[in-house]
């Protein structure tokens, strides 16, 4: 495995498999820290080529385009998960990939995810594994209905999942699973809040947590993250030592983000993914560190930075339905706020997510009805 000096010296190049925005906002870090930064992707002139020093076009699953990539790096690094394990795991045989494919590999499947969490002892959401129809309804006998049907692979923001709430919904259910692949079925969780938990860790076991985050979802998307989050301090102080646990128990290069649940039983662990998360957007202005500078330092070797919260926030997601009030509105939201645009070219689907808005305020419920009114939409 080719393995550079570190910590990694300006000037050297940093490969980024994948060319969204948490890539860009990543690159765009490494930048002011003086490296050079390339990425892969399909799409040319990508969120993330838009800001590097050039961009291989190829697909994300294909080990020769990665290869490529990875013979013009000092090191790679991937920005979200859905990229093959078995790519991961043959260029680290010949590159530093500091992420590596085990933690990857284990992200992108909810029934390994799953089954890691509770083999080191996080509290997850009683849950069946289902591989065919016939296990279905024997899953939802045990963990009753309500419950959640989950694609084992594949899914995000809310796709390849149905809530299954009585006959009609297992009929639903047995019909996505005729399709094939498999599924877990979760147990319907009553919530009080949605949080997260986000931290870096380097390959010496350094590791830094950032401010837990509240979330709030419309339509299977994050539509808001208040920081601080409004939750006791033992309920804190929970999620923080669950994700440091995880971290520690998946050996972390790089960073994590746990997603939880809180609850009138406790704190669940809902997902955890390694890589620059939605609901860190905050930390992109609100924190001494950005989780993108934090990212850059711990896989490049270097000392964390801090990671204390400047001051408290609320980061709104601009989707592709809000593109034509954010341009009416620009000068006003640069007044109020920072606003962040990822760059993505054509028209955009209503619930792609094309950029954040941070506000600084100390009362989240009235930024929220101020940005409902700019955005002339309801938000969370």
């Amino acid at each position: 495995m080719k393995s550079p000096s570190l910590p990694l010296p300006p000037g050297s190049t940093i490969g980024i498999l994948g060319g969204g925005q948490l890539g860009r906002m990543t690159a765009m870090a490494a930048k002011s820290m003086g490296y050079k930064v390339l990425c892969l992707d399909p799409t040319p002139a990508s969120p993330c080529g838009q800001v590097c020093d050039g961009q291989v076009i190829g697909s994300l699953s294909d080990p020769a385009a990665a290869f490529a990539l990875a013979r013009q790096a000092d090191l790679v690094i991937y920005e979200f998960e859905n990229i093959a394990a078995e790519v991961i795991r043959a260029l680290e045989e010949h590159h530093h990939v500091p992420q590596g494919s085990r933690i990857l590999a284990i992200a992108q499947n909810r029934i390994l995810e799953k089954g890691h969490l509770v083999a080191h002892g996080f509290p997850v959401a009683p849950y069946r594994v289902v591989h065919a129809e016939e296990d279905l309804a024997a899953a939802v006998a045990e963990v009753g209905l309500p419950a959640v049907l989950k694609s084992a692979t594949g899914g995000y923001d809310g796709k390849g999942q149905l809530v299954m709430r009585d006959g009609n919904g297992l009929s639903a259910g047995l019909a996505m699973v005729a399709r094939g692949g498999s599924w877990v079925v979760e147990e319907f969780i009553e919530l009080v809040q949605e949080v997260s938990v986000i931290i870096a860790r380097r390959a010496s076991g350094e590791s830094t947590l950032f401010p837990m985050a509240e979330n709030r979802h419309r339509e299977n998307v994050l539509s808001t993250t208040i920081v601080p989050a409004r939750v006791s301090q033992q309920v804190e102080q929970e999620a923080l030592a669950y994700a440091l646990g995880i971290a520690n128990s998946l050996d972390l290069v790089g960073i994590l983000a746990v997603e939880m649940f809180v609850t009138a039983r406790g704190v669940i662990v809902n997902e955890f993914a390694p890589r620059p998360h939605n609901s860190g957007h905050f930390s992109l202005g609100a924190c001494y560190t950005s989780q993108f500078e934090q990212f850059v330092r711990a896989v490049a070797g270097l000392p964390l930075g801090a990671t204390d919260l400047l001051y408290p926030a609320v980061m709104v997601n601009i989707l592709g339905r809000d593109m034509d009030s954010v341009r009416e509105n620009w000068a006003t939201l640069q007044l109020a706020g920072q606003v962040h645009l990822y760059g993505k070219s054509g028209a955009p689907e209503e619930r792609r997510k094309m950029g954040h808005l941070l506000l600084r305020t100390t009362d989240p419920e009235c930024a929220k009805s101020w940005v409902e009114g700019v955005l002339r939409r309801s938000i969370v």
